[in-house]
């Protein structure tokens, strides 16, 4: 294959997307990563608060990926971004994407998205759980249905319940998955079991 047949996408440094639903454990993925050497793209424009007392993580310029906004892309390679799974339909095809995407109990994701909406003191009582859990898991298989139909989108899932538990065993998953240029001991010493708040039996 010479130099001009090669994809453009394959020219490039790949990005880290960590993504998910909201409330998935996005922002502790993203810490870990920082923790393990990989820089986070973020402009520290949301700042902590009680839902999420040791950061969000986030890039303002994400939400504008929907209309259009993607010249900040080429600052996110060899970066870690966060990206909600709403948002990843409207990546450009002319980068390649390694996706952490997390999963975590929908019990859970609900229970949390409701507190924060009461923290913010807006209205939780919209929709069902039931309604939510629905919607949800319609988004995710269409999203899932998306990544797997592109050619430069690489993806593992991570089940934030799971890690909480195994964090080490997941520290090694997705160090090899980023080539095994993180330091996994970093990244186990910020997993914070006591910011699982919303925990789920069953």
């Amino acid at each position: 294959m010479t130099q001009s047949s090669i994809p453009d996408f394959e020219r490039k440094r790949p990005i880290v997307v960590v993504s998910g639903l909201p409330r998935s454990g996005t922002s502790m993925m993203m810490r870990m990563l920082e923790a393990g050497g990989l820089p986070p793209l973020t402009d520290y424009q949301r700042t902590a608060d009680d839902d999420n007392p040791r950061g969000y993580y986030e890039f303002e310029r994400v939400k504008k990926l929907k209309e259009g906004d993607t010249l900040w892309l080429p600052a996110a390679e060899d970066k870690a971004v966060k990206i909600i799974a709403a948002l990843l339909p409207y990546l450009p095809p002319a980068y390649r994407y390694r996706v952490i995407f997390m999963r975590r109990a929908m019990p859970e994701i609900l229970a949390s998205q409701r507190r924060m909406l009461v923290n913010r003191g807006e209205d939780p009582g919209k929709f069902s759980d039931e309604e939510l859990a629905t919607l949800f898991e319609k988004h995710l298989t269409h999203v899932y249905s998306w990544m797997n139909r592109q050619t430069n989108i690489e993806r593992i899932d991570v089940n934030y319940n799971e890690l909480l538990e195994r964090p080490a065993a997941f520290a090694a998953l997705v160090n090899r998955f980023l080539d095994n240029r993180l330091d996994e001991s970093k990244m186990i010493q910020v997993v914070d079991d006591r910011l699982h708040r919303q925990r789920h039996k069953g």
